[in-house]
């Protein structure tokens, strides 16, 4: 269970639960000269120590992790759907204290850290019953070739801050399910929750199987470079995922690359406005925009696109700001993304394109990173707002006429994560799927991975992949054998 011990300066603090937090190496809990405190993107204030590793840490992290390893992988199908069951129990034994640390560390509702907790054990779950088995590939009367999954070794977890808890069990489980043993680094935004998670997990895993170390891009650099490093996942920006490919080039790591999605919604002239404008405001405006998955360019045919704004004014209202229970919105997550979330809305000023909801600016001495949804009419193709990906509420709908013309701007090269189609056709919805460059497209929904679907960018967006079966091949080696009759 997690300490109820205080937390140095914060441990007095009577809004923070006593909490202290911790590197992970070799099973032990391992503390440090220096820390850093992360701010509640709600109130501005800080929050727990949160220990920094040091390159020591690391390197110690890397030995245990390959001694692990030796044993690890070959433990058998049995045992890790064992072991990854034990650390879904874990993690809903203990939904109260992650989901609080969560809720701090992001700025997300009680009920959306809830949410994120019990979606994270269920990846491991859901990997308790998908393994990937051996494959017949050829048969004859001279030869039977047969492909076998062979664990990579020891993988580095770099986390993003968004969805700190989600996004990384979907790489702790992938490894921990085809035999390897896996560092996580969680972002510096977002230390708490991931910590938490990794001691709780050490009462069900071998030590050196799952461990944690926490510190800034340093620290992740090292990871790259690391000769006792075999694997890296990344989800992030596209110039990190750009260098961390340089990086790994030099040892020829497996890489898995997660990264920007400007990912465009397309409303076809059929569409039900009724049912299509809820879930284009969920698809937006959830969590403030800050999901990589999110619609952040919306094409709505010509025919539909007043009725479409208006309704669509009317639905971001329904995302309160600063209140308590409004479960879906959030602050943006910390105060780097509000800054550049504000650049974009400067721009948009700046060139007078035409805000039709939000736009304001927060008072100086209003306390959390808060903007209003905002939705901007008909921006150029060439603004800033509709060729970078925002990551903020701040939405971009323009019109379209032709087919070839809507799907030829959907395909930025920064595009190529997800994409989302409404129309009650379904033919003409696969027909414009197939068109998309993107490696997920969602038919008459909002854009939200789904554990059992293979989950990858294309072009700027990524490479490799994780989430269902499929995903786990990203996770091993393919070794075949022939064997002869």
């Amino acid at each position: 269970m997690p300490s109820a011990d205080a937390n140095g300066a914060n441990g007095t603090n009577g809004h923070l639960p006593a909490v202290q937090f911790f590197n992970v190496v070799d099973g032990k809990a391992r503390g440090s000269e220096d820390t850093h405190q992360v701010i509640d993107p709600r109130t501005e204030e800080p929050l727990w120590d949160a220990p920094i590793a040091t390159a020591q840490d690391l390197d110690d992290a890397v030995e245990a992790a390959n001694r692990a390893f030796k044993t690890w992988r070959r433990s058998t199908t049995a045992e890790r759907q064992k072991a990854v069951h034990d650390v879904a129990r874990c993690i809903l034994e203990n939904v109260d204290i992650l989901t609080e640390v969560q809720m701090r560390e992001t700025g997300k509702s009680r009920p959306m850290s809830k949410f994120d907790v019990e979606r994270a054990a269920w990846h491991f779950d859901y990997y308790k019953a998908v393994t990937l088995e051996d494959e017949l590939q050829y048969e004859d009367d001279t030869v039977r070739i047969i492909a076998t999954h062979v664990p990579i070794g020891v993988m580095a977890a770099i986390s993003p801050w968004n969805f700190p808890l989600i996004l990384s069990s979907i790489k702790v489980v992938s490894a921990l399910a085809t035999g390897n043993c896996v560092i996580i680094k969680p972002s510096p935004f977002t230390p708490y929750s991931l910590m938490k998670l990794c001691e709780l997990a050490q009462a069900v895993l071998p030590p050196g199987v799952f461990q944690v170390v926490n510190g800034g891009a340093d620290l992740g650099e090292r990871m790259t470079l690391h000769p006792g490093v075999h694997h890296i996942s990344f989800t992030g920006t596209i110039a990190v995922g750009q260098r961390i490919l340089r990086n790994c080039a030099g040892t020829l790591k497996k890489v898995v690359l997660e990264l920007a999605g400007n990912n465009a919604c397309i409303v076809c002239d059929d569409a039900d406005l009724d049912a299509v404008v809820p879930q284009v405001a969920i698809g937006s405006l959830f969590h403030a925009g800050q999901v990589c998955v999110a619609s952040k360019r919306v094409y709505v045919h010509e025919s539909l696109y007043d009725r479409f704004l208006d309704r669509l004014v009317d639905e971001s209202k329904k995302f309160a700001v600063d209140d308590e229970h409004s479960v879906a919105f959030s602050p943006l997550s910390n105060r780097a993304n509000y800054d550049r979330a504000l650049g974009f809305l400067e721009d948009c000023k700046k060139n007078g394109y035409k805000i039709v909801t939000g736009g304001e600016v927060r008072p100086k001495d209003a306390k959390g990173f808060w903007m209003a949804p905002t939705i901007v009419a008909k921006p150029p193709e060439d603004a800033l707002l509709v060729r970078e990906e925002q990551f903020a509420p701040i939405v971009p709908v323009m019109s379209w006429t032709e087919e070839d013309d809507v799907i030829a701007r959907a395909n930025l090269d920064n595009a190529g994560l997800g994409a989302s189609v409404y129309t009650p056709d379904l033919d003409r919805a696969r027909k414009i799927a197939a068109q998309l460059e993107s490696g997920t497209v969602w038919i008459n929904q909002f854009e939200r991975p789904h554990h059992a679907g293979f989950f990858g960018g294309w072009k700027l967006s990524g490479f490799g992949g994780e989430l269902g079966k499929q995903g786990l091949l990203h996770y091993c080696h393919t070794q075949t054998l022939q064997i002869a009759k």
